[in-house]
């Protein structure tokens, strides 16, 4: 009878959890947009439409609206003969990404419609967008 040699256990190596720089980022810009522009605060949002979803989850988020493409923020503030600012927001390089066909296309409709759209990369550059955006006049509508 011939013994075997137990072959040994060798764990797998463990991944290093993705880090969501832009998510990072964009948390950071927020809480700055919080301390220096309380009045911007309580208006900017953010449009939730990237990330892995369930497959049916996805399916019914579409047929309530969600399009691809749509910026990551939105400051609904009349400035400076725009009716709004969107933000297409991209981490800082080099862990940016490419603006998509979808994202490259919605940005130019909303400039169409009289939009300010624009892809910032990092929180820095978009802070600086928004400081700007603010320092321009209302945007007055004639009635």
């Amino acid at each position: 009878m011939r013994l075997s040699t137990p072959k040994l256990f060798k764990p797998k190596a463990k991944r290093a959890k993705p880090v969501d720089r832009e998510g990072l980022e964009q948390a950071a810009l927020l809480k700055e947009v919080t301390l220096r522009y309380p009045a911007a605060a309580k208006l900017i949002y953010h449009v939730p439409n990237g990330g892995h979803r369930h497959k049916l989850v996805a399916i019914k988020l579409k047929e309530q609206g969600v399009r691809a493409g749509v910026p990551d923020l939105v400051l609904p503030m009349a400035r400076g003969g725009y009716f709004g600012l969107y933000i297409e927001f991209k981490a800082m390089p080099p862990f940016d990404a490419a603006v998509s066909a979808n994202q490259d296309a919605y940005i130019q409709a909303l400039t169409e419609q009289g939009y300010l759209a624009i892809v910032c990369r990092g929180h820095i550059d978009a802070l600086e967008a928004i400081r700007a955006y603010l320092l321009q006049p209302l945007t007055r509508v004639a009635a």
